[in-house]
């Protein structure tokens, strides 16, 4: 848990983004206001939403509870996973180390957006070891739209995080030393892509079984900001 917190404190201000291409994520439908106030309350909400994903093991039960909390959909809405087949990745040779394989060990990709009603709220790229699977599962996996993590449930699984930063942040960087807030707007403008989580999922006796990019979008954020009472 100290180790997860550490990787967190390292991602409190926004890298360079190198998020998959933009893919016409919908406008949100609430607006964030763009002054102060608004921007320290999206960056909480942005950090909130990363300790949750940092500290379960599953990121698609981690989005259920959360689009759940914000009354992001419709009520009773879980995730779902649309397949992109138009995409395919091989594994790298640092993937196939991290995942413990051989070069001739047979590795799946599975390109998916996470959805929960209308809203996308990560793509995610997914390398896996079928051998590592049961039967069902991978037939679930090939032939379903039910997420990875819901998939695999049953294995028990522990989730490793590799990397973990913010893609955007609404206020500057050195804003908690005095750097000036400055150039307020009527509203945040958040671009397509705010968090890259990348993390190993293994067994309870560590074995690893796949390795996953998980990008997440503006859409994290469409619900009705705080209001001060």
């Amino acid at each position: 848990m100290i180790v997860r917190f550490g990787i967190l404190a390292a991602v409190l201000y926004a890298a360079p983004s190198t998020a998959t291409p933009p893919s016409a994520i919908p406008a949100l439908r609430h607006a964030w206001p763009g002054d102060a106030l608004g921007r320290v309350e999206g960056l909480a909400a942005l950090q909130t939403l990363e300790i949750e994903l940092l500290t379960r093991d599953s990121a698609t039960l981690a989005l259920d509870d959360w689009c759940a909390a914000h009354r992001i959909d419709a009520p009773g809405s879980k995730i779902v996973a649309d397949r992109d087949y138009s995409v395919t990745k091989a594994p790298t040779a640092d993937q196939r180390r991290q995942l413990g394989v051989s070069d001739q060990e047979p590795i799946r990709y599975r390109r998916v957006r996470l959805r929960c009603g209308s809203h996308i709220l990560s793509e995610a790229d997914n390398w896996y070891v079928p051998s590592r699977l049961t039967p069902a599962m991978n037939v679930a996996l090939d032939h379903s739209d039910v997420a990875f993590g819901r998939v695999v449930q049953p294995l028990h699984f522990r989730r490793q995080t590799l990397s973990a930063r913010l893609l955007w942040s609404p206020l500057p960087i050195g804003w908690d030393r005095g750097t000036p807030i400055v150039g307020a707007t009527p509203t945040l403008e958040i671009p397509e892509h705010v968090i890259e989580n990348r993390a190993l999922l293994v067994t309870p006796t560590g074995t690893p079984f796949s390795e996953v990019v998980e990008t997440y979008t503006r859409t994290v954020l469409d619900f009705a900001p705080p209001t001060l009472k």
